[in-house]
């Protein structure tokens, strides 16, 4: 495996359509972020920041980028110590908070796996492997604020 990769996009404001950046409190936040060989995504910035309230904007996409990362890392894991996972859900949240003059940084996120595993499977193993998709999760490696995880790991029933 190559020492590094390469994760390339392009953005375009797409909210030229409705006319230039003049004022603050007018102008179109819309952007459309395109991937090599991936579908596009339409964006804007967050409600609170004047953006489109019913598209995505980079905040929501930074929870839900380190709520991915912990399950990818946690599946692989998983299935590397031949516990069976069923099913997976997160409810994940991220905390943004005005840290003076126009700052604003996250300040925590939190992540809270629902895990249902096969009877049979060991649920302490189970739980235990979050500390280390945590470890091992690269999202979370790259950011200054702390991510945390509350799981939930249920054992199917035997039929």
């Amino acid at each position: 495996m190559p020492p590094s990769h390469r994760f390339d996009c392009r953005l375009v404001w797409t909210g030229a359509r409705e006319g230039p950046i003049v004022k603050y409190e007018t102008y179109s936040r819309e952007v459309r972020v395109d991937f090599p060989g991936k579908p596009s995504l339409k964006m804007s910035s967050a409600a609170v920041f004047r953006g489109d309230p019913a598209i995505h904007d980079p905040e929501d996409l930074l929870v839900a980028a380190l709520s991915a990362c912990h399950f990818l890392s946690y599946a692989a894991l998983c299935a590397r110590a031949k516990i069976q996972v069923i099913s997976y859900e997160d409810e994940a949240s991220g905390v943004m908070e005005h840290t003076g003059g126009r700052t604003f940084k996250f300040t925590d996120v939190l992540l809270k796996p629902r895990v249902t595993i096969a009877a049979g499977s060991d649920a302490e193993k189970a739980r235990a492997l979050h500390e280390d998709a945590h470890a091992e999760c690269f999202i979370a490696a790259s950011v200054n604020f702390p991510v945390r995880h509350e799981p939930i790991v249920t054992v199917m029933a035997a039929v």
